[in-house]
């Protein structure tokens, strides 16, 4: 089962945004404002794995994925320091 189907089970009534090749980048789920976490350093792997350099998916990262806006829901992404 992936993280995305777990929070799904466990919070049947909410309704997320979930960006679309990044579930194994997902963390956890916040349950303040009811929203996806996201590892940054994990979105930037994916995105090297699918044929980027380094330096265009941080590029990349910073102009379509962080600055994107879809309202409330709208995922959170944090750099994880553990």
């Amino acid at each position: 089962m992936t993280i995305v189907e777990q929070i799904m089970i466990d919070y049947p009534e909410e309704t997320f945004y979930v960006i679309y090749g990044f579930d194994a980048a997902i963390i956890g789920f916040d349950e303040s404002y009811r929203r996806l976490v996201y590892d940054i350093d994990k979105v930037l792997d994916i995105l090297v794995l699918d044929g980027m350099t380094y330096d265009d998916a941080v590029k990349f990262y910073d102009f379509e994925i962080l600055d994107a806006y879809f309202g409330e829901g709208t995922p959170i992404f944090v750099k994880n320091y553990t």
